[in-house]
């Protein structure tokens, strides 16, 4: 019984804060994007890409404000090279007060039936000056591999743990009235190994770094 105690407790302090939250809400700043229709299907003249696009129903189903699920593959090097597919997925949401909100790949994939084999916290350097810290997911099903990175960004901070990205959404929602975030995923088919699979979704991720910034809305102002 005493252990269950410092759960409820915490229940309750985020339930009381999340209806204190709900009183004050006067209403989220209109913040200025870059829509992601407008992202490059052209990345560091090395990858080309296409637009995947989603059911309008898995659409609303989610509930982003703006999305983009594209396909990339690398520029093969000579006739031998096999390019491997990169699959980048953004969804954004301009408030999350209402309940439309990101959900952690982790708990959404098991209902795909994928299994995850292994999940990892990563620090990864994304420029010369610019480190941050993701999600490494490898997943499994029957005899088919991804290997996925993803992490929350939001209000200009790139999030890895799902629980930190919520006390960031409390504090920011209170103190700057703000819910806006995103989830940004990068998935890799395994076909000769993991590491492999790794080493592109990170010169990936490295390729398109510079671009995202424009498509977020800028750090934790409201103005």
């Amino acid at each position: 019984m005493k252990q269950g105690r410092p759960t409820f407790v915490a229940v309750v302090m985020l339930v009381g804060t999340w209806s204190l939250l709900q009183s004050l809400s006067h209403g989220e700043p209109v913040l200025s994007k870059r829509p992601f229709s407008e992202f490059p299907m052209t990345i560091a003249d090395r990858w080309d890409g296409r637009e995947l696009g989603m059911e309008q129903k898995v659409v609303d189903m989610l509930g982003v404000s703006d999305y983009m699920m594209r396909l990339y593959h690398a520029r093969p090097v000579d006739e031998q090279d096999t390019s491997i597919p990169v699959m980048l997925y953004i969804g954004y949401y301009e408030s999350q007060r209402t309940g439309a909100t990101y959900h952690s790949p982790k708990n959404c994939l098991p209902g795909s039936g994928w299994r995850i084999e292994q999940s990892d916290y990563v620090t990864v350097p994304v420029s010369e000056n610019t480190n941050i810290t993701i999600n490494k997911v490898l997943i499994r099903k029957d005899m088919e591999k991804q290997l996925i990175l993803y992490w929350y960004q939001d209000r200009g901070r790139a999030v890895a743990s799902e629980y930190t990205a919520k006390a960031y959404f409390l504090w920011d929602a209170m103190t700057k009235n703000r819910t806006d975030g995103s989830l940004v995923r990068v998935s890799v088919p395994v076909v000769t190994s993991p590491d492999d699979a790794y080493e592109d979704s990170l010169q990936f991720l490295r390729d398109t770094w510079p671009l995202l910034g424009g498509y977020f809305p800028k750090g934790i102002e409201t103005s």
